[in-house]
């Protein structure tokens, strides 16, 4: 599973955005509606906080870091944030 479009999603930096992003639309041409670790979205802030440097309603640029799903590598390999391997 990827990130779709009209997601909400979590911020894992200090820019001032709680918990608040919707996806609006992943960059890049031949990514369609989905995106997935490291690629790059266009987002809407709809949670601030009110010192913060981005205020709810700004559209801005994001990079997806973690999923729920697992990642597969082309070697095989899986990341994921649970510590059990699948196979």
């Amino acid at each position: 599973m990827a990130v779709q479009m009209r997601s909400m999603l979590e911020v894992a930096d200090n820019s001032g955005a709680r918990r608040g992003l919707q996806m609006i639309l992943p960059l890049g041409g031949s990514s369609g509606k989905k995106a997935g670790p490291g690629d790059v979205i266009t987002a809407s802030v709809k949670e601030a906080s009110p010192d913060g440097q981005v205020k709810k309603g700004n559209v801005v640029k994001a990079v997806v870091v973690r999923t729920r799903k697992e990642y597969r590598r082309r070697d095989g390999t899986y990341i994921a944030l649970t510590r059990t391997p699948r196979y």
